[in-house]
């Protein structure tokens, strides 16, 4: 389906945007029960990090 692919592709660019911040999130990906809805409604599940990670977010953030 489109919106999968879609959703595919923003994780795989969010992915590589927060890599070239040095920030991973082993957790992104899309949301299993969204993709078995009928039809699927993808959302993008970034999981959990640490306090280390989230502190690299907020800093990436505020420096956007």
């Amino acid at each position: 389906m489109r919106s999968t692919e879609e959703a595919r592709e923003a994780v795989r660019e969010l992915r590589e945007a927060l890599g070239r911040a040095g920030i991973t999130l082993p957790s992104l990906g899309l949301d299993a029960v969204t993709l078995a809805a009928v039809p699927p409604r993808p959302l993008v599940e970034l999981g959990r990090c640490t306090a280390a990670t989230a502190r690299l977010l907020a800093a990436a953030l505020a420096h956007a």
